[in-house]
């Protein structure tokens, strides 16, 4: 028997939010996140009509406001978003218990034995939606599927208040046909080197052995190799605790210098303490990646003596950490940068997880 799996993704959720409880901000490109003044902050998300411009989560504000200069900054509000997240989680809990947040916005649902009985996840889902919209005045974008990677990229093909269904006998040929660079999982670096070799679609990823994928893209490799094929065993797991959040980038061209990493370290700050906030999360351990040109790699951690998620105790222990990192003279390719060792300012955030080292 196939399982019945719901993705949930509200649309432009903060941004709609503001929307919806600032009518002045209606129908305008509104950005929320950090002030692109002075060392600039990161775009936590934008309205569609800032989205229209070329705007999206995790871009410097700065880079935001050149590409929509008559866009509307406001500083995001966690504590209403936390408080509609978990009316969100009021009207899944009507259908089931078997729910997987993955942010306040974002949640796998199976369905394969839902609680009213309904049988059809297409038809849960499109109640999900309208209850949404009539009781919340928000839309949310669904896909359907018998995985999660598949309800994933389902639930991203027609936003905004979207519902995709791609059913067992699809999925394969769907997965043939889509762009490597929709695979989610793979990063922009990833789908380059894929597309240097030739490998474009899922078609062309179905071509290689399982030896031949995992020898080019090593452990990732191997979960291509299943998902081209619509294999994805992974369950809704509706307790994961958060271990550790991070953020990293990869560059095209490597780091020499601690100055130039210093520069591309203090991004990540911004962006790893954005992302802190919006999941209520404080940690006491920063950790920071270095991935060297010959793939190698090692980190370095600071315990703070008290529970952090701000931006300047963030750098502050990333400049000290680089300080003394054995980096000097090395080519890096990637930097990384992470919290650890939490205590949450809401315990009912306990669940969500992040991405990991």
């Amino acid at each position: 028997m196939h399982r019945k799996i719901i993705h949930i993704d509200m649309d432009a959720f903060y941004a709609a939010v503001e929307q919806r409880d600032f009518p002045e901000y209606r129908g305008k490109p509104l950005i929320v996140g950090g002030s692109p003044e002075g060392r600039g902050g990161v775009v936590a998300t934008a309205s569609y009509e800032a989205r229209k411009f070329g705007v999206h989560s995790a871009m410097p504000s700065k880079t935001a406001q050149r590409l929509c200069p008559q866009a509307l900054f406001v500083y995001p509000r966690f504590d209403a978003y936390k408080t509609v997240s978990e009316k969100i989680h009021e009207i899944f809990h009507r259908f089931t218990d078997i729910i997987e947040p993955l942010s306040l916005d974002e949640a796998y649902l199976d369905v394969t034995k839902d609680k009213q009985n309904i049988g059809s996840a297409l038809d849960i889902a499109r109640q999900i939606k309208q209850a949404i919209k009539e009781e919340l005045q928000l839309t949310a974008s669904a896909g359907v599927s018998i995985n999660k990677f598949v309800a994933k990229i389902a639930s991203d093909m027609n936003k905004p208040d979207g519902l995709t269904f791609i059913g067992p006998s699809r999925i394969e040929a769907f997965m043939e046909q889509l762009p490597v660079g929709k695979f989610h999982g793979v990063g922009k670096v990833t789908a380059a080197k894929m597309k240097t070799m030739g490998l474009h679609t899922g078609a062309d990823l179905k071509k290689l052995s399982e030896s031949e994928i995992t020898k080019q893209f090593g452990k990732p490799g191997k979960f291509y190799y299943l998902i081209v094929r619509g294999i994805d065993n992974r369950e809704v797991q509706p307790h994961r605790e958060t271990k550790s959040v991070s953020v990293e980038d990869t560059y095209q061209s490597d780091l020499t210098t601690k100055e130039t990493m210093w520069t591309e370290l203090e991004t990540l700050a911004i962006r790893l303490a954005d992302r802190l906030q919006r999941h209520g999360l404080k940690g006491r351990t920063v950790t920071v990646k270095f991935k060297f040109h010959d793939f190698t790699i090692i980190t370095r951690s600071l315990s703070l003596p008290e529970l952090v998620n701000d931006q300047e105790s963030l750098s502050a222990a990333t400049r000290t950490l680089l300080d003394k990192a054995p980096v000097d003279e090395k080519k890096v390719r990637l930097l990384g940068l992470g919290v650890s060792n939490f205590k949450t300012e809401n315990e009912k955030n306990t669940n969500i997880q992040l991405d990991l080292f």
